[in-house]
């Protein structure tokens, strides 16, 4: 089988500003660091942002050349680099291809690399760790139910009943009379995503996304051949672009929309309920599919957000998709996601889902649905570290990062941090060396967006939090040690 290549130009536009040596007018940026090492920084921060795939081949040193307008000695010097540490894998008489060596992946919280002196602080998820007591007691009560579904096949395509009557419960709850047959469990949301994209959507189809979106979400439209037309957030505020969504959607023929509405990932908006009730009046008018992403959705800080989307489809008579998860609420190591649909579409989900597996684990269930009946209590103790965590990244941010601009998120778990300069690339590259794994904006975009942006997490616990910041100011300063005008951080 031919080695895929990635072009020069797309790996060009998505290394974005990785220069450090040069002065853009914005930022002096220059630093003793030689251009070859920061390009090989640039294509391992990518690598590590899984926006180089592991097996492809890189371009040519030619063709990178020209594309980046360097020397080509500049390229090989790079690449070499690159193999040296591992992360070019190279055969006799075929091209390089990508790696990730041992040393360079991620074991828990704490991330080593070679060229750091100590532990690095990985921020680059946005999840926290387990809630051990009640997670051991849901898997413990799991396994005393388990003997009673040992005598079938134990394959669920749409999930255990007993499960599938919770999620549906706790959608009532929330305002969304809801019935079993409209639940799908899923392995987890990303699974969710994919099967609804594989069943709405085909090759070349364009998908609506606000922007910036969840990084695996733009991995998921782009790996079945369909195409990602961004919205953006309107940054002075907290309403989406609705007019720009019903243009776009009109304009593009958008078939399906994914949004992130309750406390977005990365900028932890909330969407109102008049914005609710207009979205689905646009997809309603447009004939367009709205997928919901409600994964963020429990963990609100400041007030409960407004009643889910899809109660306002109902009103316009739109049929509107909602997926959930356990993850973000619970733990990221319990897989287990769902999907709210009409029933006709979920029995169509059901039948395209054996491509992929024939069902979701029985004990992930089991414990999924005892974590639900204690949900109120766990979700209130979640919420309260999330809210003293996101005011110990908020004055380490103050003190440390002055001039860095954001506005308060009132749930979900990070800050999207606006950068006085277009260095979010280069710092994630460079900042591993300082203590801290970062997510650059560019994961978050389409294009090469979102340099001068950064998203932070406050899932940590406090005493890494300020260490990951003090190290993120240590790097910045590190790559832009002449920017002018810092004033204090702003919360806009």
């Amino acid at each position: 089988m031919a080695t895929r290549v990635l072009h020069a130009t797309s790996l060009a536009r998505d290394l974005g500003r990785w220069r450090t040596d040069v002065d853009d007018g914005s930022s002096r940026r220059r630093t003793s660091r030689p251009t070859y090492r920061a390009l090989a920084d640039g294509v391992r921060l990518l690598i590590h942002d899984g926006r180089i795939p592991l097996g492809v081949g890189l371009p040519s040193e030619r063709d990178l050349s020209v594309a980046l307008e360097l020397s080509r000695t500049t390229i090989t010097s790079s690449y070499a680099v690159l193999r040296e540490e591992g992360y070019l894998i190279s055969k006799q008489g075929a091209r390089s291809t990508v790696a990730l060596p041992d040393a360079a992946r991620p074991n828990g919280i704490l991330l080593q690399t070679k060229s750091s002196s100590g532990p690095v602080v990985d921020m680059s998820h946005a999840a926290m760790a387990a809630p051990t007591e009640a997670m051991l007691g849901a898997y413990s009560s799991a396994l005393q139910a388990l003997p009673t579904y040992l005598s079938t096949h134990g394959m669920e395509p749409i999930g255990l009943a007993v499960l599938r009557e919770a999620i549906a419960r706790r959608f009532t709850e929330r305002g969304l009379a809801t019935t079993p047959d409209q639940i799908m469990v899923t392995s987890g949301a990303q699974q969710a995503l994919g099967l609804l994209l594989g069943t709405l959507t085909s090759p070349g189809d364009r998908v609506l996304i606000d922007h910036p979106t969840y990084p695996n979400a733009l991995e998921a439209i782009r790996r079945i051949g369909a195409r990602p037309v961004p919205v953006p957030i309107r940054p002075d505020d907290d309403a989406w672009d609705l007019e720009g969504i019903r243009s776009a959607a009109r304009q593009t023929a958008s078939k399906v929309a994914y949004m992130i509405l309750d406390y977005h990932n990365p900028t932890g908006r909330c969407l109102d309920a008049d914005g609710r009730a207009e979205l689905a009046r646009i997809a309603r008018d447009t004939s367009m599919t709205l997928i919901v992403d409600e994964t963020m959705v429990d963990l609100w800080l400041d007030s409960p957000p407004p009643p889910p989307v899809a109660s306002f489809g109902r009103v316009s008579g739109t049929d509107i998709v909602t997926i959930g998860s356990a993850s973000k609420s619970y733990w990221g190591g319990l897989r287990i996601g769902w999907i709210r649909a009409n029933p006709s579409l979920i029995s169509q989900l059901a039948g395209s889902r054996a491509a992929h597996d024939l069902g979701t684990s029985i004990m992930d269930q089991l414990a999924a649905g005892f974590l639900l009946e204690d949900a109120d209590a766990i979700l209130e103790t979640r919420r309260m570290q999330l809210r003293e965590r996101r005011r110990v990244l908020e004055d380490a941010i103050a003190e440390h990062l002055p001039g860095w601009r954001y506005r308060r998120s009132t749930g979900g778990m990070s800050l999207w941090l606006q950068i006085p300069a277009p260095v979010s690339s280069a710092l994630a590259a460079t900042a591993p060396a300082f203590g801290a794994v970062l997510a650059a904006g560019p994961r978050f975009g389409v294009e090469g967006a979102f340099e001068r942006f950064l998203r932070m997490p406050y899932t940590r616990e406090p005493a890494e939090l300020a260490a990951a910041v003090t190290a993120t100011a240590a790097a910045y300063r590190a790559l832009a040690p002449s920017v002018e005008g810092q004033q204090p951080a702003l919360v806009f």
